[in-house]
């Protein structure tokens, strides 16, 4: 049996185009189903961009063809997501910022990159991993272990503008 059409690597600053690329063919595509159009609309400006931060960290990834077509991102931190003023919490890592191109969907991107997560997370000391999911990736993120807690965040994308997410978690 082949490997996969694609590999994960580390993304760098200078990958912003490549995920901005990624998040935009994906989430409104993907989304929709979850989210009523107004906050789709209000909402996409802001996911569909790349977070400078995390692209410099180390432990946000990229998924990509031999021929470097961008096919999925995603990554994780310690910081907790959109909370820059909570102190990281010993042992918890956090998902952050993860999408498969739609033309990628169910060929492995999304698991691959959760499974370079999970490593890096734990070799540095992570027990446990939390998850905001969409509410369109609950059951993708239940496949790969993580369980729902059964407290649902809203998040303030910007002032003013929110979006749901089922918070989630798993041991590494």
């Amino acid at each position: 049996m082949n490997g996969p059409a694609f590999t994960v690597r580390a993304a760098r600053p200078q990958d912003a185009g490549a995920v901005d690329s990624v998040l935009a063919a994906s989430y409104p595509v993907l989304m929709a189903a979850g989210y009523p159009p107004a906050v789709m609309e209000r909402v996409l400006p802001v996911i569909t961009r790349s977070n400078p931060a995390l692209l410099g960290a180390g432990t946000y990834y990229l998924a990509e063809t031999g021929d470097g077509m961008p096919v999925g991102c995603g990554g994780w931190s310690i910081d907790w997501p959109g909370e820059p003023m909570r102190p990281p919490q010993p042992g918890l890592a956090h998902v952050r910022h993860f999408a498969t191109h739609p033309g990628w969907l169910r060929r492995g991107v999304g698991r691959a990159l959760l499974d370079r997560c999970f490593a890096d997370a734990a070799a540095a000391g992570a027990r446990r991993m939390l998850c905001y999911a969409s509410l369109v990736a609950e059951e993708f993120y239940a496949s790969a272990g993580f369980v729902a807690t059964g407290r649902r965040l809203t998040v303030e994308v910007t002032p003013g503008n929110t979006f749901d997410s089922i918070v989630m978690a798993r041991n590494l």
